[in-house]
């Protein structure tokens, strides 16, 4: 009689994922390769994934690493910053406009050449945050595992890409500072930090606050740095666990996909990318034409990735974080809060037609 083998538990499953993370960041480390506790533990990560290893990802602990980059924005919303805020407007008002582009270019994509539903082929399209654009694109009616293939697959190739260009485009070195070390930070300091984060984040949560992990624990920051009571960012160490997570966080989105997943789902996610990325160069070219900003800054803020990973470049290239945070925000909030509109407007006529 042939033993049928266990289900493994939950522990073990996350046993071996920070493991194969682990050795991904050494190994990135060891060869001198950039980022390499973000890009260490997203490939080995992914690998391991297309190995159909039962990978698995952190939950609480992944929301809370995010809570580190919130906070790290918000300690870099000074009083200069925030006075230099109309001078962003100007820019900003190319988001919604870039937006809709996407739209417009991404739904027949995915609609007509790589023959998804309309619903499916919108929220596929929208560049939002990948849970919040397979949450509300499965509630409509969307295919939930096609969606979030495609938008995994939209931030792992744009969150590789984007240091390549940000390195040969603009001559940026990612190797700026990322933070003290915590030796060296306040006790009080740190003690604010983390009570931030935890009021920010779970306090957007009750209130419905879209991104809470991310813009709640900035909102608090903020203000606690306006009153000058904070003056730095998290330390150096907590930046770099962000980094590991965010790395699990991507990599594991590919647990379980099939060959058929990856000659539809991925593919068509692949060759998005590639529509997305002249559009994005396209709309810095225009920003920085006009003047609004300089190029490191315009290419982070229209580039169609993470915010959370947006805001990881942002910090390791040197680029005025908070410019390019209140871009990625505007994104976010315009795709979430527009997204789902349009998407009855389109299951309407398809109901009008049957």
């Amino acid at each position: 009689m042939t033993a049928v083998p266990k289900t493994r538990s939950v522990t073990s499953r996350r046993v071996e994922t920070f493991a194969i993370a682990a050795a991904g960041t050494a190994g990135f480390w060891l060869l001198n390769l950039p980022l390499p506790f973000l890009f260490g533990p997203l490939f080995a990560s992914l690998l391991a994934a297309l190995m159909h290893r039962p990978l698995i990802g952190f939950g609480q602990v992944s929301k809370a690493a995010r809570t580190i980059l919130g906070v790290a924005v918000g300690s870099s919303l000074t009083p200069e910053v925030v006075a230099q805020l109309p001078q962003m407007a100007a820019s900003v008002i190319f988001v919604p406009v870039y937006i809709a582009v996407i739209g417009l270019v991404g739904m027949p994509f995915f609609h007509k050449v790589t023959g998804f539903d309309r619903v499916t082929s919108w929220y596929a399209a929208m560049p939002g945050g990948l849970q919040d654009m397979v949450i509300f694109g499965s509630e409509a009616g969307g295919d939930a595992r096609a969606l979030s293939l495609i938008h995994a697959t939209r931030v792992a190739i744009i969150v590789t890409l984007a240091p390549i260009i940000l390195h040969w485009g603009f001559g940026a070195e990612l190797d700026q500072p990322i933070g003290a070390p915590a030796a060296s930070l306040s006790l009080k300091e740190m003690g604010l930090m983390v009570l931030a984060a935890l009021v920010g984040w779970k306090g957007g949560e009750r209130i419905g606050l879209f991104g809470a992990t991310i813009l709640g624990p900035m909102i608090v920051t903020a203000v606690l740095t306006m009153a000058g009571l904070i003056h730095t960012r998290p330390p150096a160490e907590s930046i770099l666990a962000a980094q590991f997570m965010i790395g699990i966080g991507i990599g594991v989105g590919y647990v379980g996909v099939t060959l058929r997943e990856l000659r539809k789902d991925v593919l068509a996610g692949v060759f998005f990318v590639i529509i997305l990325a002249v559009l994005a160069i396209v709309m810095t070219a225009i920003v920085v034409g006009l003047g609004l900003a300089p190029g490191q800054e315009a290419f982070l803020s229209f580039a169609p990735g993470g915010q959370a990973e947006m805001a990881v470049l942002a910090i390791v290239s040197g680029a005025d974080l908070g410019f390019v945070v209140v871009h990625h925000i505007a994104r976010i909030f315009l795709v979430i809060t527009c997204a789902p509109l349009a998407a009855r407007l389109f299951t309407r006529q398809d109901k009008s037609k049957t």
